[in-house]
């Protein structure tokens, strides 16, 4: 069975950001369906958000995915919530404009925006959401296929 070419590339985009996680101490989560446990903090978590499509080019379609990364952190005794969780978010987002085609899957990486959530719960935590919107086109026909 065909994946499509979007699934291959948010898939690639948690094989290039798991070992960034765990450089970090941190747990790589796609989509998590909870909240985040104080067990798996810091965390880095990553959903896609949308896919646009642009009008079409002959047989070819220019897509437009957007996923959100979330760098969640919570104060430990070594450091502060927001910093832990920028260092995350600092290595993520140089990994994947290190590699702004994800190996030839997309034809480019654009940053969109970032925001600050600090929570005081259990103990205070930060998450610093980031979106990135990546390009790529697709046969009209078939979305599994590189256009």
């Amino acid at each position: 069975m065909n994946q499509s070419l979007r699934e291959n590339i948010i898939q690639a985009v948690v094989a290039l950001l798991a070992p960034i996680a765990i450089a970090q101490g941190a747990t790589l989560i796609r989509s998590p369906p909870t909240g985040v446990s104080r067990e798996q903090s810091p965390a880095l978590l990553l959903f896609p958000e949308s896919d646009a499509v642009s009008p079409r080019i002959n047989d070819r379609v220019e897509r437009q995915l957007v996923l959100r990364m979330v760098a969640v952190a919570r104060e430990t005794a070594g450091g502060a919530p927001e910093a832990i969780a920028d260092a995350l978010l600092v290595a993520a987002h140089a990994a994947l404009f290190a590699s702004t085609n994800l190996g030839g899957l997309c034809l480019g990486l654009r940053e969109l925006e970032c925001e600050w959530d600090v929570e005081d719960a259990d103990a205070t935590a930060a998450a610093i959401p980031a979106r990135y919107q990546i390009t790529y086109r697709t046969l009209a026909s078939d979305i599994s296929t590189i256009g």
